[in-house]
C-alpha cells in the first residue's frame, strides 16, 4: 500500500507539474516539460532514499470533535470492509526534499482517500492492484480531453487503460457521500455495470494549492480507436456542440447533433435488451442517490475507416524506410511505452482482428450487429454522476423552466424525472 501510494505520487506530481494543473512555486526557474521530463525517476530515487515514514492514517473524532491520527502501518489487509474504512486515508508529508530547491518545491502533501475501499473495488472489478500501479506509474500520464464534460481536466495513462480526472473539493465530498452505497452496489451486481469504475481517490498540496483527482476505467479502448463521440442527456434544449468545440479533432457532439445526423446504434435486440436492463438498474440506483445530471458518454469506433487508416499508417512507414535506407522508427502500434519498462501486450493490436477486442479490457465494447449497415464498435458508459439534486440544482431548475416553459426538455429535472427521460431517449437510439 505504501510503495503504491509513493509511486502514485511520483508520476501524480509529475504529470500535474508539466502543465496539467498551474501550482503556485516559489521558484524563478519555468516549468516547462524540458524541465520536468525526468522527474519522476529522479524524484523516485529521491523518495527512496528519503528517511521518513509513510504511515496510512485515519481521522477519527473524539469527545471535544478534535481530529485524531491514529497510525494504521503493518495492517493486514481485511477480509471484509468496516464502516471506518468509508473514512479512512493513507497520507505522505514532505517537508524538506534536501534537493535542487529551483526545479521542486520543498513540501508538497499527498493524500490517498478510502485505499482499502477503493482495493476492494478494483479486485471486484477485475483489475489487479500491480497492474494498477504499472499503468499509473510507469510512465507519465498524458493530457486527454476524449471523456467526459467539455472543460474538465483529464488525465490518461500511458497505456491508456486508465483516466485520471481533475475534481472539485466538492465532487470528494459527493464521493464520501455515496461511496458506501455505491460499494455494496457494485458488490450486488458483481461489478457487471454502465457506471463509472471508480478506482482511486486522491489528493495533492504544494503550498496550499489543494489538486484533487479520481482515478476511473477508461470508457473507451486502449487500442481500438474512437472516429465520433457524444455526451447525452435525453434533453434538446441548448444541447448541441459549440462551433469551438466541433472544431477540435474528436470533438464531443450532443443530444441534438445525434438526432439531427440521424444516428442510431445497431447493437440488435438481445444486445438493445441486456444493455437497457443493465442502464435501468444502474439510473434507477443513481434516482434512488438523488443524482442527476449525469451522461452516456458514447464512442463510434468505424471497423472499416479503421483499417483503411492502418494500411495509410502503414503505407508511410514503407515510404519513410526508404527513404531513411531501412532505418525505420517506433513500430506501428506503440504509443509512449518507455524504452525500459517491457512490452505490454497491451501495445500490440496482432494479437486481434479489425474491430475485436477483449471484453475483460474492455468492458464498456459493444459490436454492431450482423447486418448494420455499418461495421462499429460501440464505447458506453454513464459518467459524471457526482452531481446531487441540491439546492443550487432546485434553482437552476426554477430558473430554466421560466425561461424555456414547463414542458421544456431542459437537463436540469429532479432525479426522478431526469431518469425516466434518460431511459427513454437510450431506448430510442438503439436498434
Amino acid at each position: 500500500m505504501r510503495e503504491q501510494t509513493r509511486q502514485m505520487l511520483v508520476t501524480l506530481f509529475n504529470a500535474l507539474l508539466e502543465g496539467t494543473q498551474p501550482l503556485a512555486l516559489d521558484t524563478s526557474v519555468a516549468l516547462n516539460s524540458t524541465v520536468m521530463l525526468p522527474l519522476a525517476p529522479f524524484l523516485s530515487s529521491v523518495l527512496e532514499q528519503a528517511d521518513y515514514g509513510l504511515p496510512a492514517v485515519t481521522m477519527a473524532q473524539d469527545k471535544k470533535g478534535l481530529k485524531r491520527i491514529n497510525e494504521l502501518s503493518n495492517v493486514p489487509v481485511p477480509v471484509m470492509l468496516m464502516p471506518d474504512d468509508f473514512k479512512a486515508y493513507s497520507k505522505i508529508k514532505v517537508d524538506n526534499h534536501l534537493f535542487n530547491k529551483e526545479n521542486l518545491p520543498s513540501r508538497f502533501k499527498f493524500k490517498e482517500y478510502c485505499p482499502m475501499v477503493f482495493r476492494n473495488l478494483r479486485e471486484r472489478f477485475g483489475i489487479d492492484d500491480q497492474d494498477y500501479q504499472n499503468s499509473v506509474t510507469r510512465s507519465a500520464p498524458v493530457n486527454s480531453d476524449s471523456q467526459g464534460r467539455c472543460g474538465a481536466r483529464f488525465l490518461t495513462t500511458y497505456d491508456r487503460r486508465f483516466v485520471i480526472k481533475a475534481v472539485s473539493s466538492e465532487d470528494v465530498a459527493e464521493m464520501h457521500n455515496i461511496l458506501k452505497k455505491y460499494h455494496q452496489f457494485i458488490v450486488e451486481c458483481h461489478g457487471n455495470t454502465l457506471l463509472p469504475q471508480f478506482l482511486g481517490m486522491y489528493r495533492l498540496t504544494v503550498d496550499g494549492v489543494e489538486t484533487y483527482m479520481v482515478v476511473t476505467r477508461n470508457v473507451f479502448s486502449h487500442r481500438l480507436t474512437v472516429h465520433r463521440k457524444y455526451d447525452l442527456k435525453g434533453s434538446t434544449v441548448s444541447r448541441e456542440a459549440s462551433d469551438k468545440e466541433k472544431a477540435k479533432d474528436l470533438p464531443t457532439f450532443k443530444d441534438n447533433d445525434f438526432l439531427n445526423e440521424g444516428q442510431k446504434l445497431h447493437v440488435g435486440e438481445e444486445s438493445k435488451k441486456n444493455f437497457l436492463e443493465k442502464l435501468k438498474r444502474d439510473v434507477e440506483f443513481l434516482a434512488q442517490l438523488k443524482i442527476m445530471d449525469y451522461s452516456l458518454l458514447v464512442g463510434i469506433h468505424d471497423v472499416d475507416r479503421a483499417e483503411q487508416e492502418e494500411m495509410d499508417v502503414e503505407d508511410r512507414a514503407e515510404d519513410e524506410e526508404c527513404e531513411n535506407d531501412g532505418i525505420g522508427g517506433n513500430p506501428i502500434g506503440s504509443y509512449g511505452t518507455p524504452p525500459d519498462s517491457p512490452g505490454n501486450l497491451l501495445n500490440f493490436p496482432r494479437f486481434f482482428g479489425p474491430g475485436e477486442f477483449d471484453p475483460s479490457v474492455d468492458v464498456y465494447a459493444m459490436k454492431s450487429h450482423d447486418s448494420a449497415p455499418k461495421k462499429e464498435v460501440y464505447f458506453m458508459a454513464i459518467i459524471d454522476i457526482l452531481t446531487p439534486y441540491d439546492a443550487k440544482k432546485k434553482a437552476a431548475h426554477a430558473a430554466k423552466t421560466v425561461k424555456h416553459g414547463a414542458g421544456a426538455e431542459i437537463s436540469t429535472v429532479n432525479p426522478e424525472q431526469y431518469s425516466k427521460r434518460f431511459n427513454e431517449f437510450m431506448s430510442n437510439i438503439l436498434t
